[in-house]
């Protein structure tokens, strides 16, 4: 049996296309309580609100008639973010160059935060760019890794 994120991210591709999005990640977790199950699209130039409405009516639609959760949640589909979360393999390998914000379950070198462009990603570990060279931090090190976004 697929997993809700699995199937959720099947029944929505067409629909996100449609919209003139792509599909960045389908989320399943509770947060305080309540399930949530997110619905994350890019699109050039940015994601719209209305683009968000072409594709949360017709999925909800699409959910209700597959039925893959027991149970109440929230839907909600939204734009990934400028600092979006760098999950799948072929999130970094798009990222690539770009500057990223890894935070860490301990801190090395004294600190849990490092940040700088993304010049290598294997099977999970990270390498990025810094002031005193290449840093590679393995995946079992790593919390998450987000576009880094400075203002």
């Amino acid at each position: 049996m697929k997993k809700v994120s699995e199937l959720t991210a099947e029944l929505a591709a067409p629909l996100v296309e449609q919209a003139g999005c792509t599909l960045w990640d389908v989320e399943y977790v509770r947060e305080a309580g309540t399930w949530y199950l997110r619905v994350l699209v890019d699109c050039e130039g940015g994601v719209s609100i209305d683009q968000c409405e072409a594709i949360s009516r017709p999925l909800s639609d699409l959910l209700d008639e597959a039925d893959p959760i027991e149970g109440s949640y929230v839907l909600e589909v939204g734009s990934a973010g400028a600092d979006r979360a760098l999950t799948k393999p072929e999130h970094f390998e798009q990222c690539m160059g770009r500057e990223v914000e890894l935070r860490l379950y301990r801190p090395v070198e004294g600190s849990k935060e490092h940040h700088g462009p993304l010049t290598g990603y294997d099977k999970g570990d990270v390498t990025i760019a810094t002031a005193q060279g290449e840093r590679t931090f393995a995946k079992k090190d790593i919390g998450r890794v987000r576009l880094y976004v400075s203002f």
